[in-house]
C-alpha cells in the first residue's frame, strides 16, 4: 500500500484466537532528534484514566530494513533513536475488552477504538494520516466486513477492507471500527444516510429498529436545525447477555446491550428492554451536538495524557440524559404517561442516594475522574450522578424557563443558541459561559436557580415545578425491592414495609450486601458493604425482604454474616422504609411541556 500521508497505519486481526491485532505506524519524516510516540491514557466520553498502553504486548522500530532502538519515556510514551528515512513501529495489541471503550477480537468479531490501537506520532497530531484496515487470514473469516464512519479512500466495495483517511489524529481516534460478519440495515434521516450494524447472536426485527431510530434521529436533527453535522452516521451495536453501554463519536456510536432488548419479530409493543435500548440510542445520538461539537473548553482540544477537569459535565451528560427519553415522546414512540414513568424512576434513584446531600452537581462533574467512574460500596452515600441529577436539573431549568417566560421560551431555545454559537466560532465553552448564554438567550434572572441546582446540595423544587405543569409528585415508601416509582392514578398511602437499608445480591453462601445506605438498619447494626449474610435468627439467609416481612418496626433480629473469612454476629433493629419512592399523577390536560407545547 502506497503511503499517502505523513503518518500511515496498518491494522490486521493477526490472531483472533489469541485476541491480538498487528499494528504498524510509519512516519515519513521522523523527528531528527528521535521520534516520540504515545498512546492515549483515556478515551473522550468516558472520564477515567484507563491506561490503554498496558495492552501493548510487543513493540519494535525499524528504518531502512534495520532495527532502531526504542526507549520508554513514560507509561505510555516511547522514543525511537534518530533514524534516516521512513520510520516504522511494529507492535501487537491485546484486545479482549467487550465494552465500548477499548478493543476486542476473537473468532466471531473484532472491534476497536483508535485510542486503544493507534500510537500517536508526537508533533504530527495535526497532520493527516491514513490507515489500511486489513482482513484476517483464513476461511473462517471470509465473510468478515468493516463498519466505520471513517472516510474511505480505496476500499473493497463488498467488505470495506482497505485504505481510510483522517484529517488528523483527533479524527482518527473518533471513528471506532466494527469487524465481522455482522447484520446491517440502512435508512435516511433528513436525507442523511444512516447505517445500523448489529453483531452477536440474536433474532430481531431490524427493519423496525431502523424505522424507530429514524424517528429519533430526525427529531434531534430538526431540534438543532438542518443540516445534520455529519454526512453519514453509523450505529454499531453488539448484543450479548448482561451488557449495557454506549459511547458517542462525531459520526457514529458504539453500543452494547442485551440481545433480548432488540425488538422481537412480529412484536408491536415497546417492552421495557427495547425502551431502554431506544433511550440509549437517543442519548448517544444527541451527543453528536452536545459534547462532540459543543463541549467544555477543557476538551478543546483534548489532552489525552491527563485528566480534563471541568465542572460542566452536568450540562453535557445531564442535559443529554434529559433529552434522551424526552425525544422518545416527541418523536411519537411512547406516550406521555410512559415518559412520566421513566421520570419517576429517575427521581427515585436520586432521592435514595444520601450523596445528593453531600456533593453538588459541579463537584460531581469535576470529580468524575476519581469518584463517579471509580465507585465503591460507599458511593451512594457520598456522591451524586451528574447524569441522573443533571437530567433533573435540566428538567427543572426547562420548567423554570417555561414558567417565567409564560410559555414563550424553553430549554430548547438555549440549546439552539449554544449550537448557533458553536457554528459561529467552533470554540469550547468556558466554565461560566453555559450559564451566561442561558441567561442572555432567555432574558431571565436564572442565577439563583443555577446557584441552587449546581452549587448547593439542596433538593430541586421538582414538586412545585411539576405542579405548574399539571403533574403532582409525592414520595411514598417503596413496596418492595423492585419498586422504583412510577405513574399512578391515585396516591395509595400504603403502610411502609420494613427495609434492611442495603442493596443486595445473591451469593453462593447467602445474601451479599453490595452497598449499605446511610442511616439504614444495616448500617446502624454495624454491617458493611461486602458482608455476606448467611443466617437470620438461626435460619439460612435467602431473601432478606421476605425474612423481614413478618417483623414489626423496632423488633430485633440476629444476623450472622461473613466479613472476608470471619464470621460475625449483628443485632439489627427493624426499620420501616422511608418515603423515598416517587409517584407522579398526571392531571387532565397536564404535562404539555413533554410534547414540546
Amino acid at each position: 500500500m502506497t503511503l499517502s500521508a505523513p503518518v500511515h497505519y496498518t491494522l490486521r486481526p493477526a490472531s483472533p484466537q489469541a485476541h491480538l491485532f498487528d499494528v504498524t505506524v510509519t512516519v515519513t519524516h521522523p523527528a531528527k532528534n528521535g521520534q516520540v510516540f504515545f498512546l492515549p491514557t483515556w478515551i473522550p466520553g468516558s472520564y477515567m484514566i484507563r491506561e490503554f498502553s498496558k495492552h501493548i504486548v510487543s513493540l519494535a522500530a525499524e528504518a531502512g530494513g534495520k532495527a532502531v532502538p526504542l526507549r520508554q519515556l513514560a507509561k505510555n510514551r516511547w522514543q525511537a533513536a534518530p533514524a534516516k528515512g521512513e520510520l516504522t513501529l511494529r507492535y501487537q495489541v491485546y484486545a479482549f475488552d467487550l465494552s465500548v471503550r477499548g478493543a476486542y477480537l476473537d473468532g466471531e468479531r473484532g472491534f476497536f477504538n483508535g485510542t486503544s490501537v493507534f500510537l500517536a506520532a508526537e508533533g504530527y497530531e495535526n497532520e493527516s494520516c491514513t490507515v489500511d484496515i486489513q482482513a484476517p487470514d483464513g476461511k473462517f473469516h471470509a465473510n468478515w466486513k468493516v463498519a466505520t464512519s471513517l472516510p474511505a479512500v480505496d476500499v473493497k466495495k463488498k467488505s470495506g477492507f482497505g485504505l481510510y483517511r483522517a484529517a488528523d489524529y483527533d479524527e482518527l481516534i473518533d471513528h471506532p471500527v466494527e469487524l465481522g460478519d455482522f447484520h446491517k440495515v440502512s435508512f435516511k434521516a433528513c436525507g442523511v444516510p444512516h447505517e445500523f450494524v448489529v453483531s452477536g447472536r440474536f433474532q430481531a426485527d431490524l427493519k423496525r429498529l431502523a424505522d424507530d431510530c429514524k424517528k429519533i434521529c430526525e427529531y434531534q436533527i430538526r431540534l438543532f436545525g438542518e443540516p445534520a453535522p455529519f454526512d453519514r452516521y453509523v450505529f454499531m451495536l453488539f448484543v450479548g447477555k448482561d451488557v449495557y453501554g454506549g459511547l458517542e463519536h462525531r459520526a457514529s456510536t458504539a453500543l452494547v446491550a442485551n440481545r433480548d432488548d432488540l425488538p422481537a419479530p412480529g412484536a408491536a409493543e415497546i417492552g421495557d428492554g427495547y425502551l431502554k435500548l431506544l433511550g440509549l440510542i437517543s442519548h448517544e445520538y444527541f451527543h453528536s451536538w452536545n459534547v462532540k461539537r459543543m463541549k467544555p473548553a477543557a476538551f478543546a482540544p483534548y489532552d489525552l495524557n491527563r485528566e480534563g477537569m471541568t465542572r460542566l459535565l452536568w450540562a453535557f451528560e445531564g442535559i443529554t440524559s434529559y433529552y434522551d427519553d424526552l425525544t422518545l415522546v416527541r418523536c411519537g414512540l411512547i406516550d406521555e404517561k410512559r415518559y412520566l414513568g421513566l421520570l419517576a424512576e429517575t427521581i427515585t434513584g436520586v432521592q435514595r442516594g444520601a450523596g445528593r446531600l453531600k456533593q453538588t452537581l459541579e463537584q460531581s462533574s469535576f470529580e468524575a475522574w476519581t469518584k463517579y467512574y471509580r465507585q465503591d460500596e460507599n458511593s451512594p452515600n457520598s456522591i451524586v450522578s451528574y447524569y441522573t441529577k443533571g437530567s433533573l436539573a435540566a428538567l427543572a431549568l426547562d420548567l423554570v424557563i417555561r414558567r417565567d417566560s409564560k410559555g414563550k421560551q424553553s430549554l430548547d431555545d438555549v440549546m439552539r443558541a449554544l449550537w448557533s454559537k458553536w457554528l459561529a466560532d467552533g470554540k469550547g465553552l468556558e466554565e461560566d459561559e453555559w450559564e451566561k448564554i442561558a441567561i442572555e438567550t432567555t432574558g431571565l434572572k436564572l442565577k439563583p436557580f443555577f446557584d441552587l441546582a449546581l452549587r448547593s446540595t439542596e433538593d430541586l423544587p421538582l414538586a412545585e415545578l411539576l405542579a405548574s405543569q399539571g403533574v403532582e409528585l409525592k414520595f411514598e415508601a417503596a413496596q418492595g425491592a423492585s419498586d422504583r416509582g412510577g405513574v399512578v392514578d391515585a396516591f395509595a398511602g400504603k403502610p411502609a414495609p420494613l427495609t434492611l437499608g442495603a442493596r443486595t445480591a445473591a451469593d453462593a453462601a447467602g445474601v451479599r450486601l453490595v452497598q449499605v445506605l446511610d442511616g439504614g438498619a444495616a448500617q446502624q447494626a454495624g454491617l458493611s458493604g461486602g458482608d455476606v449474610v448467611v443466617a437470620v435468627d438461626k435460619l439460612r439467609a435467602y431473601d432478606l425482604d421476605k425474612q423481614l416481612a413478618r417483623l414489626q418496626a423496632g423488633d430485633t433480629i440476629k444476623l450472622h454474616a461473613f466479613r472476608r473469612d470471619e464470621l460475625m454476629t449483628f443485632e439489627l433493629v427493624a426499620q420501616a422504609a422511608s418515603d423515598d419512592t416517587c409517584r407522579l399523577k398526571l392531571a387532565a390536560g397536564g404535562g404539555k411541556w413533554i410534547a414540546g407545547r
